[in-house]
């Protein structure tokens, strides 16, 4: 019985020491925010530590605005005398050069205007000859004051007759030393004014068109340009000549360099301005009324700055670590700033000084995931 008591006892010894040899000799110790790690745990953790630096920060200023074109750039063209449009082939967002035809409208009232042209011409030779004839009776005394002033009013309104239909026939896109008493044309040509796109076509063929409606219009990309809205408090952050890089949201990897060129000296009800910008190569796929964003580098500041990483965020605050010695690091809060080139501008939220510190640049991460998983 006494052997029986002896080996129980030896067994429950045994226990209990095999109970104490399976605890670790190293763990991590933490108090609040201090973490002290192992050697194993630093080499694992790949920590490198570095103190602040002075760095020039720009700042980035973000809008937003659309493509925009001035309203001389925008041209409806119209047919001055109406008729029936006999041809086109134009379609929404076809390219065309200046002077190209665009369409071919005819009417009988280009044939009328024609006719009184060639006739009004036909009849001067006459009037001009009887005015001279009565020219000459009138100093001799052979004619009447009142049959030579009546031939004189006739031969001169029928100059005025002649260069008034003449501009006529130019309006309508005729051209009299074209047309003859053998050839008359029925139909006149439309012709581009400008070279660039076609924004809308509002008429089939077979219509007719009056004078005051609108058959195309077209756009001049030479001066299309970027709207930025920019309020008041950002104006002093801009001038005229800054680039920035403009995209759109579907394809924010595709950036446009823009150069501002005018910056808006009235302000709207919400405080903000229209800053107008040109784009440096300009992409026939971007078209007016396009939304866009648009970032601008304003200005470099020198700032008190770390790697980005070694910046951690949690419950919506960003911290750092600090070295307290040997793997031993202590959490703090920092307050961040502008970032550029992988670096931040950053203080202390107790606005400590931070010039001497020596900060966790690789490994933060890992830190915080030690803390917080120690606590819970």
């Amino acid at each position: 019985m006494r052997l029986l008591t002896y080996l129980s006892a030896t067994l429950l010894f045994m226990s209990g020491c095999g109970q104490q040899n399976n605890t670790t000799p190293e763990e991590v110790a933490i108090d609040s925010n201090i973490v002290t790690l192992t050697e194993a745990q630093f080499k694992n953790a790949a920590i490198t530590t570095g103190k602040v630096e002075q760095k020039q920060i720009s700042t980035s200023l973000k809008l937003n605005g659309k493509i925009d074109v001035p309203p001389q750039n925008m041209i409806s063209v119209s047919v001055p005398l109406g008729g029936y449009l006999k041809s086109t082939n134009l379609l929404p967002g076809m390219h065309i050069k200046k002077g190209q035809v665009i369409g071919t409208v005819e009417d009988q009232q280009y044939v009328q205007l024609q006719q009184d042209y060639l006739t009004a011409k036909t009849k001067i030779n006459y009037l001009e000859n009887e005015y001279n004839r009565q020219k000459d009776l009138n100093k001799s005394q052979a004619s009447s004051d009142k049959i030579f002033q009546q031939s004189e009013a006739d031969y001169r309104s029928q100059l005025v007759l002649i260069s008034a239909l003449k501009q006529k026939l130019a309006i309508a896109g005729i051209n009299v030393n074209s047309i003859s008493e053998t050839k008359i044309i029925k139909s006149v040509n439309i012709y581009s004014p400008i070279s660039g796109y076609v924004s809308k076509v509002n008429v089939n063929i077979g219509k007719y068109v009056t004078p005051t409606e609108v058959l195309f219009e077209l756009i001049d990309p030479s001066n299309i340009h970027l709207a930025l809205k920019v309020f008041e408090r950002d104006l002093d952050k801009l001038y005229v000549g800054q680039f920035l890089l403009a995209y759109m949201n579907n394809e924010q990897g595709k950036k446009h360099k823009c150069k501002i060129m005018m910056i808006g000296k009235d302000l709207s009800e919400d405080r903000n301005t229209d800053v107008l910008c040109y784009f440096e190569n300009y992409d026939q796929r971007l078209i007016p009324g396009t939304y866009m964003n648009a970032e601008i580098q304003v200005k470099n500041t020198p700032a008190t700055a770390i790697p980005s990483e070694a910046i951690v965020e949690y419950e919506g605050k960003q911290f750092t670590f600090i070295s307290k010695g040997k793997n031993t690091f202590e959490m703090v809060g920092v307050n961040t700033g502008e970032n550029d080139n992988g670096y931040t501008a950053i203080t202390f939220v107790n606005n400590s000084n931070i010039e001497n510190q020596e900060f966790v640049f690789k490994g933060a991460y890992s830190l915080l995931m030690m803390i917080k998983n120690k606590e819970e």
